[in-house]
């Protein structure tokens, strides 16, 4: 299941949530899901990958998804701006410490 977290933007001050986990509306409702939340692009790739795989891709994405979106979020300039233990949960399951920064694995 997934969990909310919120982000915010220092330059420009804007809040958006942020997602961790599982997303069962992904699952559901595949490309709508980008496309609602003003990726383009991305919603356009993601319905010409479930249309070239049968619907295969929409499950697979589901598992990845959430993550992904928050990943381009920080990319953009978002940082958490949620509770300390929401924080710390939603970087470790995203793989970046708490200022936005990839976390390399050493193993």
């Amino acid at each position: 299941m997934a969990q909310v977290v919120m982000m915010k933007n220092d330059r420009t001050g804007l809040v958006k949530k942020g997602f961790v986990g599982f997303s069962w509306t992904y699952l559901f409702f595949g490309f709508w899901v980008p496309l609602i939340r003003g990726e383009l692009t991305v919603a356009a790739l993601h319905l010409l990958f479930t249309m070239f795989t049968f619907g295969l891709w929409q499950f697979i994405v589901a598992f990845l998804y959430n993550k992904q979106y928050t990943t381009r979020l920080i990319e953009q300039g978002y940082r958490f701006a949620d509770t300390d233990a929401m924080n710390m949960l939603a970087a470790q399951r995203i793989g970046v410490d708490l200022s936005g920064h990839l976390v390399r694995s050493t193993v």
